[in-house]
């Protein structure tokens, strides 16, 4: 079926499912375990992006009909047909696509019903039981099971009401006990610790498996105090469905596959870890994160758990994320007031935060200079960043042998690069510091940009013509490759 005619319509994991399997982007595999096989399978999927998304079935030990779907949106394919783009879209037009979307900023609330599919199976205390579910270990070297990957976890400020989720990783500790790791900064951490300050516990909902497009805002640099559920909303072009649950009141996604809600008390801490995480490290480590008190659990019938692993990049986790990061840091710039950007790309190799590219087009001197130290430094694009490379607009962003030429042709490393300190950062990022905290990191940004006072006398770039490209491509169109 011709993929570029679809898109993935409906708020559940179920309606984008059978989407993508018409499209051709999905491959089930039988019988693999949750011990090696299934971490092992999606690990070697992801080496290269563009390959179909896997749906494991018939897990041993596990009841008929729980299933994994893993491998999400490791294509530009999959992610423009989740958020109802064409499927031919190029990487550049789905950033600009994201760009316009936080532009635009178009929220809508989202609205509580009475019930859902996730309601068909509720328990509660002492019959919870968080070990029924196919739970992989993602990574031969992981310290436990991780369920929650590729979901959403919803908290409340206790002070505004407002509702925040995010994604972070859950880890599966025993029937009733899981664990959730923030990063210091991040609007979960901040919300965890002012129930704590009151002498408080904090509620917590742990959802897996929802729409990519729900997922996908949950690991976007969403500004403080903007619900997600509202941003959700936008994207989807109406209203999520929540029921409320049942013993902390937070909203839930009506129609997902598995959700799961309790408390987390001041200084009930479990050892958690460690994860083979985004930069393609254990740096991490094995530590004391919140437990997470379980005291109700609600699936749907023969439940799917979506799992977005982390990994040496490219991977399920920084890919995606890689194309709105880039859109966010996009209109970012220019809401700093920074003109003319043409493109901006968070490559896959460097986690989708490590490396970021911005295209312009030079308006006056220190122009390139300007658009790189934000970048480094917008909301977007500050949290463990270590290289920002400006480009021409001549430059596609996404494209790494241009980009390469630029900087190698471009940018003079006496004149053109900047080293920042004291950054941003997290322990998960292999060179952070200091070595007791692990919160800092430092970068560079590169001015790979044809110099300001150079323009006029720069040597003529060897490349077809417009006029000539256009010649070839009405007469030899066929035999050539899209460009």
């Amino acid at each position: 079926m011709d993929a570029s005619n679809l898109t993935a319509t409906g708020q559940d994991l179920r309606s984008w499912l059978a989407c993508m399997e018409a499209a051709g982007e999905i491959t089930r595999i039988e019988g693999a375990d949750t011990q090696r096989e299934i971490g092992g399978l999606v690990d070697i999927a992801m080496r290269r992006m563009g390959q179909p998304a896997l749906l494991f079935d018939n897990i041993p030990g596990h009841q008929p009909g729980f299933r994994v779907l893993a491998s999400i949106l490791t294509s530009v394919r999959r992610i423009a047909m989740t958020v109802g783009l064409p499927g031919d879209t190029s990487e550049i037009e789905l950033v600009r696509f994201w760009r316009d979307y936080m532009r635009r900023a178009r929220l809508i609330a989202p609205c509580e019903v009475a019930g859902g599919a996730v309601m068909q199976n509720v328990y509660s205390d002492d019959a919870v039981d968080l070990l029924k579910f196919p739970t992989p270990r993602w990574h031969e070297g992981d310290g436990g099971r991780y369920i929650g990957t590729g979901g959403m976890v919803v908290m409340r400020d206790p002070d505004t009401g407002w509702v925040n989720y995010g994604a972070y990783r859950v880890q599966v500790h025993d029937r009733q006990i899981a664990s959730v790791m923030a990063s210091k900064g991040k609007h979960g951490d901040m919300i965890m610790r002012k129930y704590h300050d009151r002498g408080e516990p904090c509620p917590i909902v742990v959802v897996c498996g929802v729409h990519p497009a729900l997922f996908s805002v949950a690991g976007l640099e969403i500004p403080h105090g903007t619900g997600e559920f509202e941003a959700a909303g936008g994207l989807l072009g109406e209203a999520v469905r929540v029921v409320a649950g049942p013993r902390t009141g937070l909203p839930i996604p009506a129609d997902c596959e598995i959700a799961f809600e309790g408390f987390i008390h001041k200084d009930d801490l479990i050892s958690e870890g460690p994860l083979g995480e985004w930069t393609g490290y254990y740096a991490g480590g094995a530590k004391q994160e919140p437990a997470i008190r379980v005291t109700t659990l609600m699936h749907r019938h023969d439940p799917i758990l979506t799992g977005v692993i982390p990994a040496i990049p490219p991977n399920d986790d920084t890919f995606y994320r890689g194309t709105y990061r880039a859109g966010a840091i996009w209109h970012e710039l220019e809401a700093a007031g920074v003109p003319e950007v043409k493109g901006v790309w968070a490559h896959e190799a460097g986690g989708s935060r490590l490396w970021l590219t911005v295209s312009i087009k030079q308006q006056y001197g220190g122009h390139s200079r300007q658009a790189g130290l934000i970048a480094s430094q917008c909301h977007a694009g500050a949290y463990a960043n270590r290289f920002v490379v400006v480009v021409d607009e001549d430059i596609d962003p996404a494209n790494m042998n241009q980009v390469v030429w630029a900087m190698c042709t471009r940018c003079d490393v006496r004149e053109d690069t900047e080293i920042l300190k004291g950054c941003w950062s997290t322990s998960l990022d292999p060179l952070s510091y200091p070595p007791d905290q692990r919160i800092y990191n430092s970068r560079m940004v590169i001015d790979a940009c044809i110099p300001w006072h150079r323009r006029q006398d720069w040597p003529a770039i060897v490349r077809n013509s417009d006029d000539l490209e256009a010649h070839l491509r009405a007469k030899f169109g066929a035999f050539l490759p899209r460009s």
